[in-house]
């Protein structure tokens, strides 16, 4: 049975991931910041492993993935889906907001697959994905600090990628478009309405779909894809 670590579990696409995972045979260890009962009810149900730790401390991010170690054995499989977001325009945004998006959004991707690489390395064998963002492919105005810490990840998986390769190690993203979830909330539906319009599909995406792309890209059907940044904006990016 394949192990699998999921950041930022607890709700939205990492919430779906931890589900789909589960109900796909995987061993399943996830990280959650604040929602501690979101996330103790997620783990007793789907039999999963529930771990509090915040991406930005290496700290916590070293105790996490031994946490996730310690329950579940090795890690097959490492989703960095851990993230925050929030709009500002550029000139009213703050040093601290700017690096905690930083250190959120990228560092703590970082920082966890600092942590498992060695015995990816070691067993020859291993998948990571990084949940990026669209607005990391073209930019968002009022979401520059996202939209840069989103660019870095995608930059990272590619570089990452080469890197990694010739250890059986695949390193892929997934850029989801809008997608229906508790960070998208605080949109109006005139906003959400006018992205909908604006993609071919005619709608925002569901964290089942980002969770189905997660399952393949960890599947053996994705054995030779490496480096690649799945599109998955409903055509909103072509």
């Amino acid at each position: 049975m394949k192990t699998v670590l999921i950041t930022g579990g607890s709700r939205g696409i990492g919430r779906a991931m931890v589900e789909l995972f589960c109900e796909n045979g995987y061993k399943v260890a996830f990280t959650y910041k604040n929602s501690e009962s979101q996330a103790k009810n997620l783990a007793e149900t789907m039999g999963a492993v529930a771990i509090k730790a915040d991406s930005a401390s290496e700290a916590e991010v070293v105790e996490a993935v031994k946490a996730a170690e310690n329950a579940l054995g090795k890690i097959d499989c490492l989703i960095n889906n851990a993230g925050i977001s929030s709009f500002s325009l550029f000139t009213d945004l703050t040093l601290e907001e700017w690096n905690r998006h930083l250190a959120v959004n990228l560092t703590g991707a970082f920082l966890y697959s600092r942590a498992v690489i060695p015995g990816m390395v070691s067993r020859k064998r291993g998948r990571i994905i990084n949940i990026t963002s669209m607005w990391g492919i073209v930019g968002s105005s009022c979401e520059v600090h996202y939209s840069t810490a989103k660019a870095g990840l995608i930059g990272m998986t590619k570089a990452l990628a080469k890197e990694l390769g010739p250890s059986g190690i695949t390193v892929n993203a997934i850029a989801p478009g809008l997608i229906a979830t508790d960070m998208n909330a605080c949109l109006s539906e005139e906003d959400i309405n006018e992205v909908a319009e604006e993609t071919p599909l005619m709608r925002v995406g569901l964290p089942s779909e980002v969770a189905r792309a997660a399952l393949f890209l960890a599947s053996e059907g994705a054995s030779f894809i490496t480096g690649e940044v799945m599109n998955l904006s409903g055509g909103y990016i072509m």
